[in-house]
């Protein structure tokens, strides 16, 4: 390893067990125990950097920690965690509609990358909200923006499909 090499150490808790925990909740009552420390958060959202900072019925809001370990190769965080944070926003969002025992997965993701991210951007914010809410598919929409300065980094949209049972 080099003299300039990094690491870093990544802890999660079992997400089988919380989901077993969580399909006796409602989609934002399952939202809620994550943002306030009653359930765990996803390990994915651990390994990604990233946090729930507010829900609502049909809204959600992310922070995230862009940092050098999501780098590409031209020295800018990669669009897939900018696309990872906007996609748990948009569907967490939808989440928050949904009754309990009833699921959802997403159809489909379109991001707009507008401005470069790096590790000086510092805390940025993905804020969803719900368009539509059918019984079988619904639609959201979010921004991603500096937390600091309120500057759009990028915005995008998704759809999903409800699963009943």
């Amino acid at each position: 390893m080099s003299a300039s090499a990094r690491a870093r150490t990544i802890t999660w808790e079992d997400p089988v067990a919380a989901l077993a925990e969580a399909r006796e909740l409602d989609g934002l009552a399952m939202m809620k125990a994550i943002a306030d420390g009653r359930l765990p958060p996803p390990p994915m959202a651990v390994l990604m950097n990233m946090e729930p900072v507010e829900f609502a019925a049909g809204r959600a809001v992310f922070a995230g920690l862009p940092g050098e370990e999501h780098y590409n190769p031209i020295g800018t965080v990669h669009g897939g965690w900018a696309s990872t944070i906007l996609d748990s926003a948009l569907g967490c969002a939808i989440q928050t509609t949904l009754p309990a025992g009833v699921a959802y997965t997403t159809l489909d993701l379109r991001v707009t990358f507008v401005r470069a991210i790096t590790r000086e951007t510092g805390r940025v914010l993905a804020s969803a909200e719900v368009v539509h809410r059918g019984r079988r598919v619904a639609t959201a929409e979010a921004r991603l923006v500096g937390e600091h300065d309120g500057r759009l980094l990028a915005h995008g949209g998704a759809s999903c499909v409800i699963l009943e049972g």
